[in-house]
């Protein structure tokens, strides 16, 4: 986000202007010039040429008369909206009746100037962009931090149901030798030992949830805690109601810690939107502030969420990061649950000051620089999917639901099916996909088969197994180039997110 309003502080941008008239496009464009704005322009007159040009370029702004020959100002702005919701559309005309200006600001448009007055069209500019940029960076925030709340949430119930299955499944594991050691009877060891291949499979299945919940721990960086607590403001501010006021004092610029920035952002808006909540019907202030406190083990940074909300009684802060409690009807108590383990991961504590009526403060004391941060490696990142089509045919449920969890949580479009036939009527239905991930051990078809079918398709992406390396997936009927990558089981998130990311790659470079 810009530091000033200046006109200048935007950057280059791309001007469209809709204007049959040439003399009349090169004022605008002087007086833009003049005004400091750095910018190209592109001139249109008539609807195809508008069509041609949204087409064929990204712009910042778009600058439409109302009337040309043939056209309308009303007929661009319609075929703008049709394609792009947020891409900024001034009308600059002659004239424009008041009942005409309000009209065009229903339609979409976001403001209007007059010709005879073009000294107002700069900062129109400069203020429909910034708000249109605004706008897309809160978007951007607020995917990223759903997708993290998504993968968070995930990782939590994944460890949970592994460490209790394991549990579970213990007995399964012991018994059949002791079932061995009490009979000779050779039905009673047959039974022991399907017994024992089922408690292996399970204990399987649940390190392969532990494995996933490993793979997809995100790296650490160093956060400069000025810059994420603009990040904070921007995207509470586009939910928090009118009667609620969002104060954040200044901070020093030399705040820094080590730690995951998505989890670091995900912590502060858990606790402000829970003061948010407690605040839903009477309003108040909503108060973010963070400050260095120096301590014998290292200075420490001091952070402060403070609401005048309803407040809690004893009992409720006693319960307060128990998993799944709530005060809230359609809660999932998950929310503090994920502060407090993001703050025990950095070996920090929070301390919760709350009286009824009187409002709630969560206080974070976390080390200004995690231990051992200087010398632990930064850990690998993987790039956000933008929505591509992952096809997953795998026969076991849990791997599967697994894996499509956290390739949705990591921006993909997971297609999920059980078998080799499954996956072909998916395609029949909703198309070809960018990347396949196949199971070795898929039943109706075989990995093979599915593969040299997905080519007859019209299928020509690349394809990760999942197996082993040395199995005969590589066969003589498939294109030298059909297996991307093989990934042994139980799976690695790591492995897979990597996999895809480079397959990705590899297909946008071919």
């Amino acid at each position: 986000m810009q530091s000033n309003g200046t006109p200048s502080s935007l950057g280059p941008l791309s001007v469209l202007m809709v204007e049959d008239c040439s003399e009349d496009a090169e004022l605008l464009s002087e007086q833009l010039l003049e005004s400091g704005l750095q910018a190209r322009f592109h001139r249109v007159d008539s609807e195809p040429a508008l069509r041609e040009a949204l087409a064929r370029e990204r712009f910042d702004v778009v600058l439409s008369d109302l009337s040309l020959p043939g056209f309308s100002g009303m007929e661009a702005l319609r075929i703008l909206r049709e394609r792009d919701a947020e891409l900024p559309f001034i009308f600059v005309s002659g004239t424009i009746g008041e009942e005409t200006a309000v009209d065009a600001l229903h339609r979409g448009a976001n403001d209007y100037v007059l010709k005879q007055n073009p000294a107002r069209l700069p900062n129109a500019v400069a203020r429909a962009v910034r708000e249109a940029r605004n706008a897309r960076e809160r978007e951007l925030a607020e995917k990223e931090l759903m997708r993290s709340q998504r993968l968070d949430c995930l990782a939590m119930l994944a460890a949970g149901l592994s460490h209790d299955l394991r549990n579970v499944l213990q007995p399964l594991l012991i018994v059949p030798d002791l079932l061995n050691s009490y009979s000779d009877d050779p039905n009673i060891h047959r039974l022991s030992s399907l017994i024992a291949e089922s408690g292996r499979r399970g204990h399987e299945m649940a390190e392969s949830m532990l494995a996933f919940v490993r793979g997809s721990h995100r790296a650490s960086e160093d956060v400069a805690v000025a810059q994420l607590f603009q990040a904070v403001q921007l995207l509470l501010q586009g939910t928090l109601p009118r009667d609620i006021q969002l104060v954040c004092e200044p901070l020093e610029e030399d705040l820094v810690i080590r730690c995951n920035y998505i989890e670091f952002q995900q912590c502060l808006v858990n606790l402000a939107l829970n003061g948010v909540q407690s605040m839903k019907e009477r309003g108040g202030e909503l108060r973010l502030s963070a400050r260095r406190v120096m301590r014998e083990g290292g200075d420490q940074l001091c952070i402060r969420i403070s609401d005048r909300g309803c407040g809690m009684d004893a009992n409720t802060r006693a319960r307060l990061f128990t998993p799944f409690f709530t005060t809230k009807p359609d809660g999932t108590g998950l929310g503090l649950m994920s502060c407090k383990r993001f703050v025990d991961s950095l070996q920090g504590r929070i301390v919760v000051e709350s009286e009824v009526g009187q409002g709630t403060t969560f206080e974070l004391h976390l080390p200004l620089r995690a231990p051992g941060a200087d010398g632990d490696a930064a850990g690998e990142r993987f790039a956000v999917g933008n929505g591509q089509r992952i096809l997953l045919v795998d026969g076991d449920g849990t791997r599967l639901s697994l894996l499509a969890n956290a390739l949705d949580s990591q921006g993909y479009e997971p297609q999920i099916a059980v078998d080799g036939a499954a996956a072909l009527r998916l395609l029949a239905r909703e198309g070809l996909p960018s990347v396949a991930i196949i199971d070795s051990d898929i039943l109706m078809l075989s990995a093979v088969s599915l593969l040299l079918a997905l080519r007859d398709a019209g299928f020509d992406g690349p394809v990760i197994t999942l197996g082993d390396p040395t199995d005969p997936l590589r066969h003589d009927a498939l294109p030298s180039d059909a297996v991307a990558a093989v990934l042994q089981k139980p799976l690695q998130m790591s492995a897979v997110f990597r996999a895809v990311e480079v397959a990705l790659r590899a297909r946008e470079a071919a």
